[in-house]
């Protein structure tokens, strides 16, 4: 199993290159940033964490800007959005910043994405929440044809042009790994559908296992390989125990999360998380 870290990046936390940075010679294998493009103030969806919303979903860096910072000054690194809400993209322009942030990475991008939660945050990008799942699942397949066409079209409900030319190209072929967030049966059949693989939060433990062998399951009916599945988890237990619970269950990497501190407050942490993943 591989070992990864997370964080909101801030204007107040620690600098995401010497985050990077310090993550690869400590051994780590990702560094996955969240993203929020704002936090509207009227604060009409509760947060689903139950207590008031934490400072940094306000603050968060630009992850696309973040992660070509952090792929700068790494070799080894892989960096990944956890999660990006394509809901809040134009998927042109998102899949051009996908393929460029590939390309300056020498193929180390992974594209954890997600619907959303917050009803007005995607309402000020003009989506409505009840049919945000319809539209991203358009999205993802138009990025693919982008991704994959030397002259892309795409004509759905949500999404429609005509052919057009964009370039770079991933250096992943096809693309970058897409992992979907979410714990739900919906979100499973979503992943076994059109993505490759499942990004559970580490906060909803006990449905990872029983999910993963929901996820199997589907899979089979798919016919689908559980192979080109991963099953990634964000936020996980930064526990021994729990920790290789997932390894034995054969989960592909666990993702610890890191507060939105300076260098003084995260770094000792991130020491203490690679005596863990060793």
């Amino acid at each position: 199993m591989h070992y990864g870290v997370c964080i909101f990046p801030t204007d107040y936390s620690i600098r995401i290159d010497e985050l990077a940075r310090a993550a690869e010679e400590r051994g780590f294998e990702s560094l996955f940033v969240t993203e929020h493009t704002h936090i509207p103030a009227s604060r009409r969806t509760p947060f689903p964490g139950g207590t008031e919303l934490p400072r940094e979903y306000s603050h968060t860096l630009d992850p696309f800007v973040a992660l070509t910072a952090a792929a700068a000054v790494t070799r080894t690194l892989k960096v990944g959005t956890g999660i990006c809400l394509v809901i809040e993209h134009d998927p042109i322009t998102l899949a051009k910043q996908v393929a460029s942030l590939d390309v300056l990475s020498g193929g180390r991008f992974l594209f954890g994405i997600g619907g959303g939660w917050n009803a007005e945050e995607m309402e000020n990008h003009g989506t409505a929440f009840k049919t945000r799942f319809r539209l991203l699942r358009e999205r993802v397949l138009a990025m693919k044809e982008i991704w994959t066409k030397d002259a892309a079209a795409f004509h759905g409900e949500f999404v429609s042009f005509d052919p057009i030319w964009s370039w770079p190209k991933p250096a992943q072929t096809p693309h970058p790994p897409i992992l979907l967030g979410g714990e739900s049966g919906y979100t499973l059949q979503r992943v076994v559908d059109f993505c490759d693989g499942w990004f559970p939060r580490g906060r909803a433990a006990d449905a990872i296992l029983p999910g993963l062998a929901d996820l199997e399951a589907r899979a089979a009916r798919a016919g689908r390989d559980m192979k080109t599945i991963s099953v990634s988890i964000f936020g996980a237990k930064a526990e021994a125990a729990a920790l290789q619970r997932y390894a034995d269950a054969g989960i592909t990497r666990a993702i610890l999360r890191l507060p939105s501190e300076p260098r003084d407050t995260v770094l000792p942490l991130l020491d203490r998380y690679a005596k863990l993943g060793r």
